[in-house]
């Protein structure tokens, strides 16, 4: 019998346990450890999926000769650092998106995935959708070429929370978070994005973020996206694309896949599951036990962050000009 792919999670929030959750589907995966800013909240997850291991500390997991790969699902800013710590210890790690918010950062990761030759992959969920995985084939097969993309990504969240509406301790962003999975989906469905813009509304005064945001890109195939993304909007809430193509138009709004004309496409046998985050985790242990490179690894997603590296270097050099 082949031995279990042994995981420690980083960051037991509304994101964690939805990693958890699909990790439970997938045979031959042991969680063994849980990692929180808080213990208690560590203590409850780890006793709730069977985990033998809590802490508060990354370094206490990393530490532990049981653990093979690492999810993190840890704050923002902490995604770089905690990814590079993870494979000098010698384990894989999926990092959830965003991988970093700096385009130095992310350089960095990559160096690193290259120097060790560990899995290194990105929470990119909107590749392992059966939605978007049903029209990434039809391009794939001749059937389908994209003239745009118009994207929606609308929350209302004026106050640091998670998912679950629970308070958090980072705030979210616009740019390096939300945009980051439409600006890899674009560029993964349609090339090269070649020409990028961004404008941003007022930022919130405790916050310190916009609120608001416009981004326009084009890829080298001639395709062009449109994606708006506020934290203003009161419902409905989620992200939801309109793909405009040469035979096809279609709209995904995560799982699901409806025709232009709202009729359902039926997504049977596109995947083993209708899960996205299930199916990225299945990506990740497939991955490690093949040796390969996985879908969405950090060096194809690296030029997403080039992007928005670029994006948010112009979005400081308009508040220089107001």
């Amino acid at each position: 019998m082949t031995q279990p792919l042994r995981i420690a999670l980083a960051g037991a929030g509304a994101f964690g346990e939805k990693h958890l959750d699909g990790l439970k589907n997938i045979d031959g995966v042991e969680i063994v450890s849980i990692i929180s800013r808080r213990l208690e909240q560590a203590q409850e997850v780890a006793a709730k999926y069977g985990a033998i291991h809590a802490s508060t500390e990354l370094a206490d997991a990393l530490a532990r000769d049981d653990v093979d790969a690492v999810i993190l699902c840890t704050p923002t800013q902490m995604h770089a650092e905690q990814a590079i710590a993870c494979m000098n210890a010698g384990k894989h790690v999926q990092v959830e998106i965003p991988l970093c918010d700096s385009w130095a950062d992310a350089e960095a990761v990559v160096a690193k995935a290259k120097e060790t030759g560990l899995v290194c992959m990105v929470g990119h969920t909107r590749r392992f959708n059966p939605s978007h995985q049903y029209v990434h084939n039809r391009i794939v097969n001749g059937e389908l070429n994209i003239q745009q993309m118009d994207v929606q990504t609308y929350f209302f969240r004026r106050k640091n929370m998670n998912a679950k509406g629970q308070p958090r301790s980072w705030t979210d962003h616009l740019l390096w978070h939300h945009a980051a999975h439409t600006i890899d989906l674009f560029a993964y469905q349609a090339g090269k994005i070649v020409s990028a813009h961004a404008m941003q509304g007022p930022k919130h005064p405790e916050l310190g973020i916009a609120m608001d945001m416009s981004i326009q890109m084009k890829s080298e195939s001639g395709a062009i996206c449109t994606l708006s993304l506020s934290f203003n909007n009161d419902g409905p809430l989620g992200t939801f694309f309109r793909y405009i193509g040469d035979s096809a138009t279609y709209i995904a709004r995560y799982d699901d896949l409806v025709t232009g004309k709202e009729e359902p496409v039926d997504l049977t046998g596109v995947a083993v599951s209708n899960n996205g985050i299930e199916l990225q985790d299945r990506e990740f242990v497939a991955a490690i036990r093949e040796g390969r490179e996985p879908n969405s690894s950090v060096s194809q997603v690296l030029d997403c962050y080039r992007v928005i590296g670029e994006l948010a270097a112009d979005l400081e050099r308009q508040d220089g000009w107001s």
